[in-house]
């Protein structure tokens, strides 16, 4: 494998490595040792070697307050565009999770490279389990890791365009912890509760961007946080629950966030991508009942009904796979070297180096790049429809976009494009019979877009699963018109480069 930069980013977020599975309903004790071992593989995949399962630490620094404890540092950075790192505040921090017996949840701060008055954004990896640091170094951070562990600036950061928040969550997952295992998260009641407490404590610490406008963006499983996120952000405003948050959208990129719609696109797509022929077709279609017959389930029992939904769904994935071979998943363009279908393992090295670990004051705290233990922990919220709480935004003028490259098998454009076409909003109808016009960067077709009102669909070309690595210039692009309200036909998409 090409292990030259920038072939070897480091990716934002990860989704799952589904196997095969058996067709059959499965015992609580047999789901989570399935899910256990398809964690594993997971991180093996790509080439990442967590030393603990989960992260159980303890910092007796962020132990002695209830606050948050942020510090600012600052990392020697190679080709330093515009300003230098000595003019910019980079912070990291903890924060007590106040609903939680000893959880702490760990974050970095970027303010952004060209107005402070920018918006600020948050960003969720997915997994679930694995750490923001991916994003951070390899794709939409500041500065880019290289094999050397040296570091170079980004110029497609998402901090040339907002004041960015990466954030180690669920609990246990990088350098977030708890010495207890009743902090570990089951389900995005508790996932959004503690973004929720972070961000109140978070804006009570720095009131200079309070009034600034506010994003939530992930990836991936972030397609299952995001949504209630948002919403548990937005009936805090409406209650008047502490500190206002200027909320204005959220943006989902190659998420799973309705998966009775999602997992009946695999056969679909796997089809039109010809990675499959039509006699696979049928026989995998074969399944799909089944699939949705086992999340309606697990949306009404919940359970082990959503546990054996889990198994029931990935046997979809799974045939394909055992066609694909080691073609990569993520995607489909590439073929994966053995088990190898990223090589991420030079985020671990350097954040178990003692200079950054001093520089970031997380003392003995292990850094746990993919958590099988939070990942097995979430195994009920799998099939769950998370797209439920978006039309209750979109009604209230919170803007929407879901986006996806066109080459990513997993979280695939076009089980996105289905669920978004099938929720029910007051402007459906005319979303369904919006044109769609070509997304252009620097007067080149970059993607497919189709918008309404304040929901925006994106297919990006030339893109897997990590939009931001695969296409930086067009993300950061989309991400500013996004929030300028200009994503909505190429001639606006014309109007504003990146900086």
């Amino acid at each position: 494998m090409d292990s030259t930069f920038p072939q070897n980013l480091l990716f934002l977020s990860l989704f799952v490595l589904f196997s095969a599975f058996s067709a059959k309903p499965i015992s609580q004790a047999s789901s989570s040792s399935l899910a256990t071992l398809e964690a594993e593989k997971l991180i093996k995949a790509l080439n990442l070697s967590p030393k603990d399962v989960v992260n159980a630490g303890s910092n007796e620094v962020a132990v002695q307050t209830s606050q948050l404890v942020e510090k600012q540092f600052m990392f020697p950075v190679a080709g330093a565009p515009g300003p230098s790192a000595q003019e910019l505040g980079h912070y990291a921090g903890y924060y007590k999770l106040p609903h939680t017996i000893a959880a702490r949840m760990f974050y970095f701060f970027f303010e952004s490279r060209n107005s402070k008055k920018d918006p600020v954004v948050i960003w969720l990896t997915g997994g679930p389990g694995c750490s923001s640091e991916l994003a951070l170094f390899y794709e939409n951070g500041p500065f880019h890791l290289l094999n050397n562990l040296s570091l170079v600036w980004n110029d497609y950061g998402w901090d040339k365009a907002s004041n960015i928040l990466f954030v180690d969550q669920p609990t246990g997952t990088g350098f977030s912890y708890s010495s207890d295992d009743a902090d570990i998260r089951h389900n995005e009641t508790g996932v959004s509760n503690d973004l929720y407490d972070f961000l109140q404590e978070f804006f009570k610490q720095h009131p200079a961007y309070v009034e600034n406008d506010f994003y939530i963006t992930g990836e991936s499983y972030a397609g299952h946080y995001i949504p209630p996120f948002a919403v548990r952000v937005h009936q805090g405003n409406k209650a008047k629950e502490g500190i206002h948050i200027n909320l204005k959208g959220f943006a989902i990129g190659n998420g799973q966030t309705n998966p009775e719609i999602q997992y009946q696109a695999y056969p679909d797509y796997a089809l039109n991508t010809s990675i499959i022929t039509h006699s696979d077709y049928v026989s995998i279609k074969k399944s799909v009942p089944s699939c949705v017959q086992g999340i309606r389930s697990c949306e009404t029992k919940g359970g082990f009904a959503c546990e054996d939904a889990y198994a029931l769904c990935n046997n979809i994935f799974g045939q394909i796979w055992n066609i694909i071979g080691n073609l990569n998943y993520y995607d489909i363009r590439k073929q994966c070297d053995g088990g190898l279908c990223y090589d991420f393992s030079a985020v671990e090295k350097f954040l178990r180096l003692k200079s950054v670990r001093d520089a970031l004051g997380v003392g003995d705290i292990h850094f746990v790049s993919c958590s099988s233990v939070v990942y097995n922990a979430m195994i009920t919220d799998w099939m769950r429809n998370y797209a439920v709480g978006i039309p209750g935004l979109l009604e209230d003028g919170i803007k929407v976009l879901v986006y996806a490259g066109e080459y990513d098998l997993i979280c695939n454009w076009l089980g996105n494009s289905n669920w978004v076409h099938a929720m029910t909003w007051s402007g459906q109808k005319e979303f369904g019979a919006a044109p769609t016009v070509p997304f252009v960067v620097a007067g080149v077709e970059a993607g497919q877009l189709k918008s309404h009102g304040p929901l925006s669909f994106l297919k990006v070309h030339n893109a897997g699963h990590l939009v931001p690595m695969d296409q930086p210039k067009a993300s950061l692009q989309m991400l500013q018109n996004w929030m300028q309200g200009k994503l909505t036909s190429s001639k606006a998409a014309e109007k504003v480069s990146p900086k």
